[in-house]
């Protein structure tokens, strides 16, 4: 169980990061941009990242519990998309202030990247342990949605 604190803990220290840039701009800027019209109320955003966040970390708690079976490079693919996780937010809510739409565009790059690199944790998980590879299959359709909010964000703003 100590092992899927620390996944558990990681993905919220994340969260927690993130949540910086967007507490003091989901007010500010974001509040008068013009968003998709597919766009959710931002009430939505909260419940479903935690939920993403969690099924995340219990997915990479069940690769690491089955070692030797390779999961060192599955691990390594998870902490990527992890890292690409923090970078977006940041890069679109907290730079839009200093950088305008340019940072919107950086979002797009951030988020494309993340899909991409959640569909090869997707890949590396599956073989070790299906249940984990299965948990990341809707933070890959969230990231896609969000992916066209992101674009049609940096089209309009």
């Amino acid at each position: 169980l100590l092992g899927l604190a620390v996944f558990l803990g990681a993905s919220a220290l994340v969260a927690w990061l993130g949540a910086f840039a967007t507490l003091g701009n989901v007010d500010g800027w974001y509040a008068t941009a013009d968003k998709a019209p597919w766009s959710p109320p931002n009430w939505v955003f909260g419940p479903v990242w935690t939920l993403l966040y969690t099924a995340m970390a219990v997915a990479a708690w069940l690769v690491w519990r089955r070692p030797g079976q390779r999961t060192g490079p599955a691990l390594r693919a998870y902490g990527i998309q992890l890292g690409l996780n923090l970078l977006w937010t940041p890069a679109f809510f907290g730079l839009y202030p200093a950088m305008g739409t340019a940072s919107l565009w950086l979002g797009l790059s951030i988020i494309i990247a993340l899909i991409v690199a959640v569909t090869v944790t997707v890949l590396r998980f599956g073989p070790i342990n299906r249940a984990a590879g299965l948990l990341l299959l809707p933070y890959i359709s969230w990231l896609v949605f969000a992916s066209s909010l992101n674009w049609w964000a940096a089209l309009h703003n």
